[in-house]
């Protein structure tokens, strides 16, 4: 890429980074009388915490028992500490360990807005959506707890928090709120949507494969409110590696790198479940995106996906409600997410330039801060300026309903 053109990267917007909420985003907003029982944080030793096999098992010690410090969320039987997988930018890679840490152990920018923005500038960023840490990728710690009134109070607590606090007047519009649901009622699931798209929100998380948290899949019509929703108010379903509390892997005892090595693999599954659902049908404004899923492996999966409906659909339970090739719903409805794919970029004319969107991934362990803008430049160095600047911000602006500078203005958006 030469000068003229490196001078003229376009300041990225990252569809997929993440906070790590501060302590007080439950206290401050839950019923006195779930102080004891709502989200908290306490400091305390970590006994033993070990991540194989895709299953993360953190085991907090008792105050008087020896073993490293770490802050950890205290919430109905849940124990989860922060670890430096939450939170790894400004260590070198062989520093990354599976740690629990405390906030004074982590950067900042994790989880206060100005020093976040401070960090974006370093890395070229105009403005960023960012998913949970707490909740999971799409609020599944609630999910699964004992107390549905509880629960429901803290979807809404922290939509209030990102929504008012995180992405509020001190954020000036660079960061875009995503907001949480109540996964065990679609109505309920409904009205949260269409609360917080009253107020400009335009992306909500999603399971990827909601039936491995026990719930029904897409292919039922279970979800049909929610959709509704989605589809009437222009909000993207947005879902992250991770959002079925499954990471992929191949066996109890693969070591991680197995598992970061094929994260893409739920990606996969779940474009495929939505490609063949025939919800696209149903809700023509509907979208969906996969963020950390990368892009490489889509063209051959719209490819196969195109035969099957082509050649199978008679007897293989499609025909009556996909009327249309995969690959066209794809460009219609779907929006793959990469911060590091090579291969992906160099196929993009098999995927769809209106189809791809960027990320950083802050502050996270794959992150590409403090050099996403050189990653960018490397691998997009053989694509027209017009290309860069879709995949770098302009699908971003269409998708999420900023404002032509890249920005997020609120109840007005």
């Amino acid at each position: 890429m030469n000068a003229e053109t490196r001078e003229a990267f376009p300041r990225i917007i990252s569809v997929d980074d993440h906070t790590v909420e501060p302590p007080h985003v439950w206290r401050d907003r839950l019923p006195a009388k779930y102080q004891d029982t709502g989200p908290r944080v306490v400091r305390a030793p970590l006994k033993e915490m070990t991540f194989v096999g895709g299953k993360f098992a953190p085991k907090m010690g008792a105050p008087d028992e020896e073993g490293p410090l770490a802050d950890w969320w205290v919430y109905e039987d849940l124990h989860r500490p922060l670890t430096r997988l939450d939170t790894a930018v400004g260590y070198s890679r062989d520093e990354i360990r599976l740690e629990g840490i405390t906030y004074e152990q982590m950067r900042p920018g994790s989880y206060r807005v100005p020093e976040r923005l401070a960090d974006m500038d370093v890395n070229h960023v105009q403005s960023a959506l960012c998913f949970p840490t707490f909740p999971r990728f799409c609020g599944q710690t609630f999910t699964e707890a004992k107390d549905r009134e509880l629960g429901l109070l803290g979807v809404r607590a922290y939509n209030d928090w990102m929504v008012e606090e995180w992405c509020g007047p001190e954020a000036r519009g660079r960061l875009i709120p995503l907001t949480l649901i109540p996964l065990w009622d679609a109505e309920l699931a409904a009205e949260e949507v269409r609360r917080n798209a009253a107020r400009g929100v335009r992306a909500v998380c999603f399971s990827e494969i909601p039936p491995h948290l026990g719930l029904p899949s897409i292919h039922t019509d279970y979800w049909d409110p929610f959709l509704r929703a989605c589809d009437e108010t222009g909000t993207v379903i947005a879902m992250h590696i991770g959002s079925s509390s499954r990471m992929p892997s191949t066996s109890a005892d693969a070591p991680p790198a197995v598992g970061s090595t094929i994260t893409f693999a739920n990606c996969c599954f779940s474009m495929t479940d939505w490609l063949m659902s025939g919800k696209f049908d149903r809700f023509p404004s509907l979208r969906i995106m996969y963020a950390e899923g990368q892009i490489g492996w889509i063209p051959y999966i719209l490819e196969r996906a195109d035969v099957v409906w082509e050649e199978n659909r008679a007897w293989g339970g499609v025909a009556d409600k996909v009327h249309r090739p995969p690959s066209e719903l794809f460009a219609e409805h779907v929006y793959g997410c990469f911060f590091d794919d090579a291969f992906g970029l160099q196929n993009l004319d098999a995927i769809g330039v209106g189809n791809v969107l960027y990320e950083t991934d802050y502050p996270h362990s794959d992150s590409t801060w403090p050099k996403s803008r050189e990653v960018g430049e490397s691998q997009m160095g053989h694509l027209a300026p017009d290309v860069v600047e879709r995949i770098v911000r302009g699908n971003a602006i269409e998708l999420l309903g900023l404002t032509a500078d890249g920005l997020w203005a609120g109840a007005g958006a």
